[in-house]
């Protein structure tokens, strides 16, 4: 049984965003540091490879967390 995402919910994160964009940026700092640093000292490959495994693995944390 699949939980479905309460639309009341999605539009309040989607207005906190809107609202305080700089706040999410500071969440996700450390992320886009990690990748920068890995981009500039390992190649491209890696860093594109880290940003995708940082998607993945947040997608499935939220998901998670849905259920």
């Amino acid at each position: 049984m699949s939980k479905e995402i309460d639309p009341a919910r999605a539009r309040s994160a989607i207005e906190v965003v809107k609202q305080h964009p700089g706040m999410v940026l500071f969440l996700a700092s450390p992320g886009i540091v990690a990748v920068v640093a890995v981009w500039l000292l390992a190649g491209a490959g890696w860093g594109i490879l880290l940003l995708l495994a940082l998607v993945v693995g947040g997608g499935v944390a939220v998901a998670r967390k849905l259920r």
